[in-house]
């Protein structure tokens, strides 16, 4: 009798943390749908260290980056709805963006709010951090990085999809982060993949953001026994008529 007293106790423990021990994931493949335009070379010679470091061909532009397929790299793709009333902790490692080539790397990231932000300087040129978010509890700053200023720190204090980072030295320099108030999110890889992964049990609003082209969102639902499929197809806006 003792015996299965103890486990009722267990299968109740087991059933108030389900949303915890049964976590599943989100996966999935972004697309363009449409002719994809081929990216052109950003010309560098304004900053002859910037032109040096491309002796195996020039940087390219990365607004729509498609691959075989239509398959989109650099879509954030994340929780939009469906964590409301849950708290998430901000990770103790940095998220980490690197002025390299007089690009920004990775061109979309994402964070959580407090959670670090380190931006480097690899060049050993001037470069000049300026954040643009619009969020009013986000502050903006504006910072000149030397060639021998390796490091920043910042951070985010509040939700938002997405803050704009630039280089006022380098106009063709951008950057996007995500800054959001949990830890579900993924960008997509050079094959247009994402995953988002250690979800509770529960139907989601997911949102696939990308920085020309709109938004789109679908509702999933993750059983907490495998990941849950999303795929999604981006196109431009039809042109208004005059």
């Amino acid at each position: 009798m003792r015996y299965v007293t103890k486990t009722a106790v267990l299968s109740v423990l087991l059933l108030s943390l389900s949303g915890v021990l049964f976590a599943g994931g989100i996966r999935g493949t972004v697309k363009y749908e449409g002719k994809v335009p081929k990216m052109k070379p950003i010309r560098m010679a304004a900053d002859p260290i910037c032109d040096g470091l491309h002796t195996q061909g020039p940087a390219r532009a990365e607004w729509l980056l498609a691959g075989p397929e239509g398959v989109l790299k650099n879509v954030f793709v994340y929780v939009e709805k469906g964590l409301e009333g849950k708290e998430f902790k901000a990770p103790e490692t940095s998220v980490t963006i690197d002025q390299k080539g007089c690009v920004y790397v990775p061109h979309v990231s994402g964070v959580q709010i407090g959670q670090k932000i380190d931006i480097l300087n690899s060049d050993g040129t001037l470069h000049n951090v300026h954040a643009m978010p619009k969020v009013k509890n986000n502050v903006a700053f504006n910072e000149a990085m030397p060639g021998a200023r390796k490091k920043i720190t910042k951070r985010f204090s509040e939700k938002e999809v997405m803050v704009r980072i630039k280089c006022d030295v380098h106009p063709w320099m951008g950057a996007f982060v995500g800054v959001l108030d949990h830890p579900f999110f993924a960008v997509t890889d050079d094959a247009g993949n994402f995953e988002i992964k250690g979800l509770p049990a529960g139907t989601y609003t997911v949102t696939a953001w990308h920085e020309r082209l709109p938004a789109k969102s679908a509702t999933v639902t993750v059983k907490g026994d495998g990941d849950a499929t999303a795929d999604f197809v981006l196109k431009r806006p039809p042109k208004k008529k005059k």
